[in-house]
């Protein structure tokens, strides 16, 4: 590490004239409304006072003072445009979003001070004249070329760069900065803020080299500094014997003669004689006009990660010994799109990554890599969807007549909501058609998913096919088929359930009827992908909860027999840009409200020491007649980490709270046979409270059930503890989710109070995104989350959506990329590290 303060990307924390407050919180309301308005498909979102095109056009009409007439031309465009936004079709709507969403981030950037007033300007020497000597000699070096055989990097550096998997010059010019330190703020003494990094360019008045009086080994250069707007005190130490020399020491007096022009870069800090550089860089100017020839002060410093042994000079100085090998590389985005979308070229944006000079330059390089990480994502899953529309499955028209439809829907205590059957009737057009249908069916804990995924499966018996349905866990599995058993009889439907733990004459006799035709619907979990598993003529295939399975095992089941339609559902809400990077190959309905009568759960956050007030709510809804759920993160007790265990708090309330109750266990150890028993005890009535790991996340519905308790509650991700939640509120009855929460962090705090606030599980997968990244929201790592590299999938979602579009405008025209070589030898090279997200969901 520098030993040196990072300042992230897009921060500026010596601007001596501030940005306004209400300019900056105007601009950080307008960008949120836009990214949320995007995330709901660009649905013009309904907000607690206005409409969102509304709240958008009455803010560009009105902006916060400070603006000139030509900004505030250009607003009321935005705002005459949005005042026509109902009328649009999405495509457009996105158009204005994004454009508006570039504009207020131009606008900002224009109105950012740029230098302080009265600072020197500090003149640097352009990056090319920075480049090693050595550099030069290796005209021979290709993206290819092991690290190793490069003789200005050695052996030994070689090695250190293998232990974080950098091998090639490839890998080298692909590991990016993770953060800058910003020695580009040129200040004025007087303006120095402590915490901040900073530039200063001042005469030197006073230099005092000699040796600490405490320690032998120490020597310390005291450097007075003056500017024409105050004085500062700077010190260097140097630890060793060899520099605390008398010749050595005045050889450092002589660098830094009186008078000289000096430039230091370094972390501003508090000190005993007021505001100094901590560790400063410094270097004396020949004359106050000539340029500064170091690659650090006055710059943006890349930071890189590093591996054990590896610093950050030696990281520096390979980076730049390989940085010529950007001349050889071909721009894969053709001179159109770069032209439209004002994306610079691909080696201006790598050397500036690398060797930013200035924060404009970083910000354009950092965006044209961005959009080429997304690019690629959009079309290898463009070019899946291709290749999926190319394959034929069985056209499933059922019966005009729909009856066995209609009578399921009369079996059922309740009507299909508007949301349910508009999301039908897109699945049946889907399966009517001779191309595979690809769909991701979301919607929210007991929104009435399942039934829909029934329904489609009818309609393909009638056309004369199978349906299978998977699941990812026996539990649910088991509760799908019970719920089936008591309707497909009626329906003149034969169903089946294969687990694992299903006995092998069952097995033998229901792969035998499956084979012959005889099994129309088929349930069960992994077991359904097992080679022995075939079906007559398999039509369409549903997968429950499908972030739970890896995207091998879900094609492992396509390809049983012809090629069926698939239909994936999801109670776990996920952002648009998420969507977009891992099923931007799938069709996405959203049933997008729950059934009439079901009420708000209230949700409040408690700490360790107010447990006694959700033991009290638990005493209170079993009285009246219900049922509680309580669970923690793990089964058996750990020495490692002072948590609460689901077998320990199971005996201790058992023993010291609910002595009087029937209390029931839970857990992924238990056998199946456990498992069934403690559900069936806990669904019938006969036990009161159950004490489970998250396996009861899916697959248990008890609508008598009105209270949900979550131990350690920051160690659950907020869209997980949103599905937990769904388990209670299924029933008429008001129910109640308390979140026990064992942590003091602030961060901690801010997430569960989302979650206490809002019911919307958009939202709260959008928080958990930003919070805790795109695997926590999904879940799981074999979810197809592609590998990106500088992209953030929340905060670049107006790149994302440009990607996207140009993506699908090259495959329109070039649907096997024969036109576009650099592209597609860029999708080769890259095919590895995209090909779990390339895959089809």
């Amino acid at each position: 590490m520098d030993g040196r303060q990072p300042s992230k990307l897009g921060s500026n924390p010596l601007r001596v004239d501030p940005f306004p407050p209400e300019l900056e919180q105007w601009l950080a309301r307008l960008q949120l409304s836009l990214a949320i308005e995007a995330d709901n498909s660009f649905s013009n979102v309904i907000g607690k006072h206005s409409r969102f095109n509304q709240f958008i056009e009455s803010s560009c009409r009105k902006p916060p003072h400070g603006l000139s007439t030509h900004q505030l031309e250009e607003l009321d465009k935005f705002a005459k445009l949005y005042s026509e936004y109902d009328t649009l079709q999405v495509e457009q709507r996105k158009r204005i979003v994004i454009d508006l969403r570039r504009h207020l981030y131009q606008l900002r950037k224009s109105l950012e001070p740029k230098q302080a007033p009265g600072a020197p300007r500090l003149a640097l020497a352009p990056i090319e004249r920075l480049a090693d000597v050595s550099s030069a000699r290796n005209t021979k070096l290709t993206l290819e070329t092991p690290l190793a055989q490069i003789d200005s990097i050695g052996a030994k550096l070689a090695a250190q760069l293998a232990k974080i998997n950098l091998f090639l010059v490839k890998d080298l010019l692909y590991h990016y900065p993770r953060d800058y330190v910003d020695y580009s703020q040129l200040m004025p003494i007087n303006s120095l803020q402590a915490g901040a990094t900073a530039t200063v360019v001042a005469t030197i008045k006073r230099c005092h080299a000699f040796v600490s009086p405490k320690n032998s080994n120490l020597a310390i250069i005291d450097l007075q500094l003056q500017d024409q707007s105050g004085r500062l005190k700077i010190s260097k130490f140097m630890a060793g014997r060899r520099f605390t020399s008398s010749a050595w020491l005045h050889q450092q007096m002589r660098m830094y003669p009186v008078g000289a022009k000096l430039a230091a870069s370094g972390l501003v800090k508090e000190s005993r004689f007021g505001l100094s550089l901590q560790d400063p860089l410094l270097e004396v100017l020949e004359s106050p006009n000539s340029q500064l020839q170091s690659r650090q002060i006055g710059r943006l410093l890349p930071v890189y990660s590093l591996g054990e042994g590896l610093i950050a000079e030696r990281m520096r100085g390979a980076i730049n010994i390989i940085l010529p090998v950007i001349n050889k590389i071909k721009d894969p985005l053709p001179c159109h799109w770069r032209e439209t979308l004002k994306l610079i070229d691909i080696s201006k944006a790598l050397e500036q990554i690398h060797q930013p000079d200035s924060r404009e330059l970083l910000d354009a390089s950092r965006r044209r890599l961005v959009f080429d990480e997304f690019l690629l994502l959009q079309l290898a899953l463009g070019l899946r969807r291709i290749q999926l529309r190319q394959k034929n499955a069985p056209v499933l028209e059922a019966d005009t007549k729909a009856e066995r439809l209609k009578d399921f829907q009369k079996l059922l205590p309740f009507q299909f909501t508007d949301a349910q059957e508009r999301v039908l009737q897109e699945i049946r057009v889907d399966m009517a058609k001779r191309q595979p249908m690809a769909r991701l069916l979301q919607g929210d804990v007991g929104s009435g998913k399942t039934v829909v995924a029934v329904a489609a499966i009818l309609c393909a018996i009638d056309a004369g096919h199978q349906g299978a349905l998977m699941a990812p866990t026996e539990v649910l599995a088991q509760q799908h088929y019970e719920k089936l058993c008591s309707w497909m009889p009626q329906l003149h439907v034969t169903v089946g359930l294969l687990t694992g733990s299903t006995p092998a004459p069952r097995r033998r006799a229901l792969l035998q009827d499956l084979a012959n035709g005889q099994l129309q619907f088929l349930v069960g979990t992994h077991a359904l992908i097992e080679d022995p598993v075939g079906f007559a003529s398999l039509g369409l295939v549903v997968v429950d909860e499908q972030h739970r399975f890896g995207v091998a095992q879900r094609n492992k089941l396509l390809n049983k027999g012809m090629q069926p339609h698939l239909l994936t559902m999801t109670a776990t809400p996920i952002p648009r840009t998420l969507a977009l990077s891992v099923h931007g190959d799938l069709d996405v309905s959203q049933i997008d409200g729950l059934p009439p009568g079901r009420k708000p759960i209230h949700t409040q956050v408690i700490n360790n020491q107010e447990r006694q007030v959700a033991e009290q709510i638990i005493r209170d809804q079993v009285d009246a007649g219900h049922q509680a759920y309580v669970v923690l993160p793990l089964v058996d007790e750990s020495e490692k980490i002072d948590l609460r265990s689901a077998v320990e708090e199971h005996q201790r309330l058992a023993i010291e709270v609910f002595p009087d109750l029937k209390l029931g266990l839970l857990h992924g150890r238990m056998s199946s046979a456990d498992k069934k028993a403690a559900i069936d005890e806990f669904a019938s009535g006969l036990s009161q409270v159950l004490i489970s790991t998250t396996v009861v996340e899916v697959g248990v519905d008890v609508p008598n059930a009105t209270v949900m308790v979550i131990e350690h509650a920051e160690r659950f991700g907020l869209a997980q503890m949103h599905q937990l939640r769904g388990r209670v509120g299924r029933g008429a009855a008001a129910s109640h989710c308390i979140l026990i929460n064992n942590s003091n962090s602030a961060v901690a705090k801010q997430r569960l109070d989302v979650l206490a606030r809002s019911l919307d599980g958009f939202e709260i997968a959008e928080v958990d995104l930003r919070l805790r990244g795109p695997g926590q929201v999904l879940g799981t790592q074999q979810s197809g989350l592609p590998d990106l590299a500088l992209a953030s999938l929340s905060d670049d979602g107006s790149v994302l959506e440009e990607a996207r579009d140009v993506a699908h405008a090259i495959l329109a025209n070039d649907p096997l990329l024969s036109q576009h070589h650099e592209l597609a030898a860029a999708l080769a090279l890259q095919k590895l590290k995209f090909a779990n997200a390339a895959a089809l969901n």
